[in-house]
């Protein structure tokens, strides 16, 4: 008897988003391809989150154009917590039902003295653990604080489940990087359709 063939959802659509947001401290847009190649375009006028940015594209294997303008005369805070907030909208645009993908996703990743594991569940439901401890306050002239605020906004409004520990690391640029790349590749898993589902993956029959 001949073999059926599922055909898997998220293989017959390009899952694609635009979001934008735009409110009194920011204004930003994001577009979003998660069947691309790894490019990204960024721009938010803070050079070391453009640089954290372009390795999720490049390590989630997402297509990302973002360009952010925010009151930085203030501090960082507001553009960098409403990025993640508008990419992680775009992310749950992007994956619509989320039938036939793989849901959750989990990376360890050393980046030299440091290691950083992320495990997600892209289950509809936030909740966000961080379990970090930045030896400087500063990367750069970066707030240290506020990879923690961008990974919770990105977490409450991708509506998933985010853990974040970092056992131990001592150079601060090491443990930011390493955590975001470490996200970018579990994010990659997660959202990869697999060949053997063709509905949601959940007993509930929804995301």
């Amino acid at each position: 008897m001949p073999t059926k063939t599922m055909k898997n959802p998220s293989r017959l659509r390009r899952r694609t988003a635009k979001v934008t947001r735009k409110t009194k401290e920011t204004d930003i847009a994001v577009e979003l391809d998660l069947d691309g190649s790894g490019q990204a375009a960024v721009s938010t006028g803070i050079p070391f989150l453009d640089h954290m940015l372009d390795a999720v594209a490049r390590h989630g294997f997402l297509d990302l154009k973002l360009k952010a303008r925010g009151d930085l005369d203030v501090d960082q805070h507001h553009t960098v917590e409403d990025v993640g907030l508008t990419l992680g909208k775009a992310l749950r645009e992007a994956l619509g039902d989320k039938a036939g993908i793989r849901r959750y996703g989990h990376f360890t990743l050393p980046m030299e003295e440091t290691l950083a594991t992320v495990a997600l569940d892209l289950g509809g439901r936030a909740f966000f653990v961080f379990q970090v401890d930045f030896p400087t306050d500063k990367i750069g002239q970066f707030d240290a604080e506020l990879v923690a605020d961008f990974w919770q906004a990105f977490a409450a409004n991708a509506l998933c489940n985010l853990h974040i520990v970092v056992p131990y690391g001592r150079n601060s640029h090491h443990i930011a990087e390493a955590i975001f790349k470490a996200a970018a590749r579990a994010l990659r898993t997660a959202i990869e359709p697999d060949p053997r589902i063709s509905d949601v993956p959940s007993t509930k029959g929804t995301l």
